[in-house]
């Protein structure tokens, strides 16, 4: 910096000469230095300042952002930490054919305790009991005062407990951010769903995994993180799923049976739309497996898809109808009925005595043992159990849960001519209601085999065929004839042609040795409407009992097809298919050929 001399020559001389005095210069130029000086120094003060402003500025914005954070936090104290592997806890969404929610997610908190940080343990363990009456006070107490340092009180707690525990004011209670699995529509849809627990653990997440039904076939899948949160969309529908149950419940209480199951089918598409199994659980509360008694009595079985049950009559439509296929017979071939028909020292006898023969749709009609066990013989060991093969009754059927592997249909170890006679009417041979729907879709879809799904199809997904369409359609006008005519006239809904057939079979004892007497099993399989079919029901009742007239009545006409009736009058409708006012019979369907 230049600085300006206080007594410049120039100046001095010039002053000098006026006769000034040179010293005023000199105070004057002093003056003005001091003057700059002080402007340069204000300056400098002014900066600072504004610097020292901002900073605070800066400081006091950052404090008040992060007491807002901390405001909407929850409180928690600090703790080290060990770096470890995370664990995923999204858990992608399972949803109805309409989009309405399965199963879903649900943030809460998990409950746990580090004792050396407590200050009055005796206090917080009563303090627990209160929140959680099923917690010990006394197991609680000699957990916080031994040594232990960590101890998981509840896995998962509601927002009120939490508050509560947080009212306790516990510096050793600590919480812990959970994510559980949460099924809204309760015990709708159970067995389908099958439920999830906890798999890997932290006091931050916890992995969410299936463990039953559709929830663990599909584990991997929808615990992946590429599906973006993309929903698992079912077959189901949520409104049909609730009102069969409802119905199906009524039933089973009505006709005194210790349990029930239901599947209803799309013939087209394989979907399943409703399937139910009864008695049933809340999945939000999946009980443990029963560790005695019989298997099939607990509430975690599946009578749809895990219970084999020898299914009676319904078997009859597939002997005929194979028959048809082979030329064998026709709907009018007469077949002899006398009885009893022996083989060996095995007799085989009718229900009723119907005379000495019977056309083919009679037979059906009827229900006559003898008669479908003679077009049995004339079919021959190995063509049935192909037939049946090929409609899928003698395999898994591969739906997706982890249960459907359990519903292995029980073959008779010798299939001899005389299983064959049985197996034509049902007996000797056991399946599932699954396996029942997926047979009747064959007929009644034209012939061809559909595989059940639970995921929702775009369209038709039919398989190979198993038998013509023009044998299909005499096979529905049988079914048809069962229910105006036959054992089946509970079965006759109001604006739907209802078309099926009935079975009763007696029920074998759990530890071998022959059949109860006195306790069957009552299936209704049906279709509808029977002109067009676009859907399969299956109803079975476990040991039910009609006690209404004099006499106990356990048929499948007197329980199980009156139940499958009012499910029908109520899905139908909810199902899109309007009723027909004045319905055209199906006994006059014919088919034309170009």
């Amino acid at each position: 910096m230049t600085r300006t001399p206080l007594r410049p020559l120039a100046r001095i001389l010039q002053a000098r000469t006026k006769g000034e005095n040179p010293d005023a210069i000199e105070r004057e130029n002093i003056r003005l230095r001091h003057e700059q000086m002080r402007d340069r120094a204000r300056l400098r003060a002014e900066g600072r300042l504004l610097v020292l402003g901002l900073f605070f500025f800066c400081a006091f914005v950052v404090v008040g952002v992060r007491m807002g954070m901390l405001s909407g936090s929850e409180p928690s104290e600090p703790r080290a930490s060990a770096a470890g592997a995370s664990i995923l806890t999204q858990r992608a969404d399972i949803v109805d054919r309409r989009g309405r929610v399965l199963a879903t997610n649900f943030e809460t908190h998990s409950l746990y305790a580090q004792p050396q940080q407590m200050i009055d343990a005796e206090r917080a363990a009563a303090g627990l009991v209160k929140i959680f009456p099923d917690l010990d006070a006394e197991e609680l107490l000699e957990d916080f005062t031994g040594k232990r340092k960590f101890l998981w009180i509840k896995k998962k707690i509601s927002p009120e407990q939490k508050q509560a525990v947080h009212d306790l004011g516990e510096p050793g209670l600590l919480f812990g951010p959970r994510e559980m699995r949460l099924y809204p529509n309760g015990s709708i849809a159970a067995h389908i769903l099958g439920g999830a627990s906890f798999g890997r653990e932290g006091v931050h997440a916890a992995e969410v995994i299936g463990v039953a039904g559709i929830e663990k076939f599909y584990d991997k899948e929808l615990r992946d993180p590429a599906r973006a949160s993309k929903p698992l969309e079912l077959s189901l529908d949520l409104t049909v799923q609730a009102a069969a149950e409802r119905v199906l419940h009524g039933g089973m209480k009505l006709m005194n049976a210790k349990g029930a199951a239901a599947v209803l089918m799309d013939v087209h598409t394989g979907e399943v739309v409703a399937l139910v199994s009864l008695p049933d659980f809340d999945p939000n509360d999946r009980p443990r497996p029963a560790t005695e008694g019989v298997p099939s009595d607990s509430v975690l079985f599946n009578r749809a898809v895990q219970g084999v049950y020898e299914l009676g009559s319904t078997f009859k439509i597939f002997t005929t109808a194979q028959a048809m296929e082979l030329g064998l017979v026709n709907p009018n071939t007469v077949i002899d009925i006398r009885g009893p028909l022996k083989w060996g020292r095995h007799k085989i006898r009718d229900f009723h005595n119907y005379g000495k023969e019977l056309s083919v749709s009679k037979i059906i009609e009827k229900s006559s043992n003898i008669g479908t066990a003679r077009i049995a013989q004339m079919i021959g060991t190995a063509r049935q159990r192909a037939f049946l093969g090929q409609l899928g009754l003698l395999e898994t059927v591969p739906l997706e849960m982890v249960e459907a592997s359990g519903g292995r249909p029980l073959l008779p170890p010798n299939w001899s001519e005389i299983s064959t006679m049985t197996i034509s009417y049902g007996h000797g041979l056991s399946t599932s209601p699954l396996h029942l729907a997926a047979g009747y879709a064959a007929i009644a879809n034209g012939g061809t085999k559909v595989t059940p799904t639970l995921l929702k199809q775009s369209g038709p997904q039919y398989g190979a065929r198993i038998m013509r369409p023009e044998v299909a359609a005499a096979s529905r006008v049988m079914l048809r004839k069962v229910v105006t005519d036959g054992t089946a006239s509970f079965g006759e809904v109001r604006g739907y042609n209802v078309g099926g057939k009935t079975g009763t079979a007696d029920k074998p004892k759990e530890m071998g040795g022959g059949y109860y007497k006195d306790k069957v099993i009552a299936t209704f399989a049906s279709m509808f409407p029977a002109e067009d079919p676009k859907y399969v029901l299956i109803v079975t009742l476990d040991e039910p009992v009609e006690t209404s007239g004099d006499k106990p009545r356990r048929t499948a006409g007197w329980t199980a097809v009156p139940v499958a009736a009012e499910m029908i009058r109520r899905v139908a409708p909810l199902l899109g298919l309007r009723p027909e006012i004045e319905p055209a019979p199906a006994a006059g369907i014919t088919l034309t050929s170009n």
